[in-house]
Protein backbone atom coordinates (compact mmCIF):
# COMPACT_ATOMS: atom_id res chain seq x y z
CA UNK A 1 0.00 0.00 0.00
CA UNK A 2 1.08 3.46 -0.77
CA UNK A 3 0.15 7.08 -0.52
CA UNK A 4 -1.45 7.89 -3.95
CA UNK A 5 -3.14 11.33 -3.54
CA UNK A 6 -4.66 13.95 -0.95
CA UNK A 7 -8.07 15.34 -1.31
CA UNK A 8 -8.66 18.91 -0.60
CA UNK A 9 -12.08 20.23 -0.25
CA UNK A 10 -12.44 24.24 -1.79
CA UNK A 11 -14.68 27.12 -2.32
CA UNK A 12 -13.22 28.89 -5.45
CA UNK A 13 -11.82 26.22 -7.67
CA UNK A 14 -9.80 28.61 -9.67
CA UNK A 15 -8.61 30.48 -6.85
CA UNK A 16 -7.12 27.19 -5.66
CA UNK A 17 -5.43 25.94 -8.47
CA UNK A 18 -3.63 28.85 -9.09
CA UNK A 19 -2.07 28.69 -5.53
CA UNK A 20 -1.32 25.40 -6.53
CA UNK A 21 -0.07 25.53 -9.74
CA UNK A 22 1.40 29.02 -9.51
CA UNK A 23 2.85 29.13 -5.77
CA UNK A 24 3.49 25.74 -5.38
CA UNK A 25 4.82 24.59 -8.66
CA UNK A 26 2.14 21.68 -9.18
CA UNK A 27 0.72 21.17 -12.77
CA UNK A 28 -2.93 21.04 -13.51
CA UNK A 29 -2.99 17.57 -15.31
CA UNK A 30 -6.87 17.15 -15.44
CA UNK A 31 -10.07 18.92 -14.63
CA UNK A 32 -13.48 17.34 -14.69
CA UNK A 33 -17.03 17.26 -13.06
CA UNK A 34 -18.36 13.68 -11.71
CA UNK A 35 -22.42 14.23 -11.46
CA UNK A 36 -22.58 10.75 -9.85
CA UNK A 37 -24.84 10.56 -6.72
CA UNK A 38 -23.17 10.86 -3.97
CA UNK A 39 -20.14 12.05 -5.74
CA UNK A 40 -21.82 15.61 -7.20
CA UNK A 41 -18.51 17.25 -7.79
CA UNK A 42 -15.44 19.12 -9.82
CA UNK A 43 -12.68 17.77 -9.59
CA UNK A 44 -9.12 19.43 -10.29
CA UNK A 45 -6.01 16.88 -10.69
CA UNK A 46 -2.38 18.63 -9.59
CA UNK A 47 0.78 16.82 -10.19
CA UNK A 48 3.76 17.42 -8.51
CA UNK A 49 6.83 15.75 -9.06
CA UNK A 50 6.29 12.17 -7.00
CA UNK A 51 2.72 13.05 -5.49
CA UNK A 52 -0.38 14.72 -7.02
CA UNK A 53 -3.49 16.13 -4.93
CA UNK A 54 -7.13 16.65 -6.06
CA UNK A 55 -8.58 19.60 -5.79
CA UNK A 56 -13.24 19.32 -5.04
CA UNK A 57 -15.67 21.72 -5.25
CA UNK A 58 -19.53 20.58 -4.76
CA UNK A 59 -22.18 20.86 -7.91
CA UNK A 60 -24.81 20.24 -5.41
CA UNK A 61 -25.95 21.52 -2.34
CA UNK A 62 -26.74 17.76 -0.95
CA UNK A 63 -22.65 16.56 -2.58
CA UNK A 64 -20.71 14.97 0.17
CA UNK A 65 -17.94 17.79 -0.58
CA UNK A 66 -20.87 20.61 0.64
CA UNK A 67 -21.84 18.74 3.24
CA UNK A 68 -17.65 18.59 4.30
CA UNK A 69 -17.52 22.31 3.75
CA UNK A 70 -20.23 23.25 5.79
CA UNK A 71 -19.51 21.50 8.89
CA UNK A 72 -15.48 21.03 8.48
CA UNK A 73 -14.88 24.45 6.45
CA UNK A 74 -12.35 23.82 3.53
CA UNK A 75 -9.04 21.77 3.82
CA UNK A 76 -8.51 18.44 4.06
CA UNK A 77 -11.07 16.07 3.22
CA UNK A 78 -9.72 12.52 2.47
CA UNK A 79 -6.20 10.48 2.12
CA UNK A 80 -6.29 8.18 -0.93
CA UNK A 81 -4.05 4.74 -0.28
CA UNK A 82 -2.99 3.16 -3.66
CA UNK A 83 -3.33 -0.84 -3.35
CA UNK A 84 -2.41 -3.59 -6.08
CA UNK A 85 -6.18 -5.40 -5.31
CA UNK A 86 -8.99 -3.60 -3.89
CA UNK A 87 -11.49 -5.97 -3.71
CA UNK A 88 -9.03 -8.09 -2.09
CA UNK A 89 -7.80 -5.36 -0.06
CA UNK A 90 -11.66 -5.12 0.99
CA UNK A 91 -11.39 -8.47 2.45
CA UNK A 92 -8.82 -8.21 4.39
CA UNK A 93 -9.91 -5.03 5.91
CA UNK A 94 -12.93 -6.95 6.95
CA UNK A 95 -11.43 -10.04 8.02
CA UNK A 96 -9.71 -7.32 10.55
CA UNK A 97 -13.34 -5.75 11.71
CA UNK A 98 -13.19 -2.95 9.39
CA UNK A 99 -16.04 -1.74 7.80
CA UNK A 100 -16.83 0.71 4.86
CA UNK A 101 -18.69 3.23 3.54
CA UNK A 102 -20.58 0.60 0.72
CA UNK A 103 -22.16 3.49 -0.91
CA UNK A 104 -18.75 4.95 -1.89
CA UNK A 105 -17.57 1.94 -4.25
CA UNK A 106 -17.49 3.24 -7.79
CA UNK A 107 -15.10 3.47 -10.52
CA UNK A 108 -13.80 6.59 -12.01
CA UNK A 109 -13.78 8.16 -15.71
CA UNK A 110 -10.00 7.31 -15.72
CA UNK A 111 -10.07 4.20 -14.03
CA UNK A 112 -9.81 4.29 -10.44
CA UNK A 113 -11.81 1.37 -8.21
CA UNK A 114 -12.07 3.06 -5.02
CA UNK A 115 -13.87 2.71 -1.59
CA UNK A 116 -13.74 4.75 1.47
CA UNK A 117 -13.43 3.28 5.04
CA UNK A 118 -15.70 4.19 8.04
CA UNK A 119 -13.63 6.83 9.32
CA UNK A 120 -14.67 5.77 12.89
CA UNK A 121 -11.52 3.53 12.49
CA UNK A 122 -9.37 6.42 11.32
CA UNK A 123 -9.27 8.26 13.80
CA UNK A 124 -11.63 10.97 12.15
CA UNK A 125 -9.77 10.67 8.62
CA UNK A 126 -11.65 10.03 5.59
CA UNK A 127 -9.89 7.25 4.23
CA UNK A 128 -9.50 6.37 0.39
CA UNK A 129 -8.12 2.51 -0.94
CA UNK A 130 -8.25 2.90 -4.46
CA UNK A 131 -6.55 0.23 -7.53
CA UNK A 132 -6.16 1.03 -11.33
CA UNK A 133 -6.80 -2.24 -12.76
CA UNK A 134 -6.13 -1.43 -16.05
CA UNK A 135 -3.06 0.57 -15.07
Amino acid sequence: MKLDHTGIAVRDMQEAITFYTTILGGKLVREYSNPAPGVASNIAVIEFEDAHIELLTPTSADSPIARFLKQRGKGVHHIAYRVDDLDQAILDAKEQGLTFLEDTYRSTPFGRRLIYMNPRHSHGVITELCDYPNA
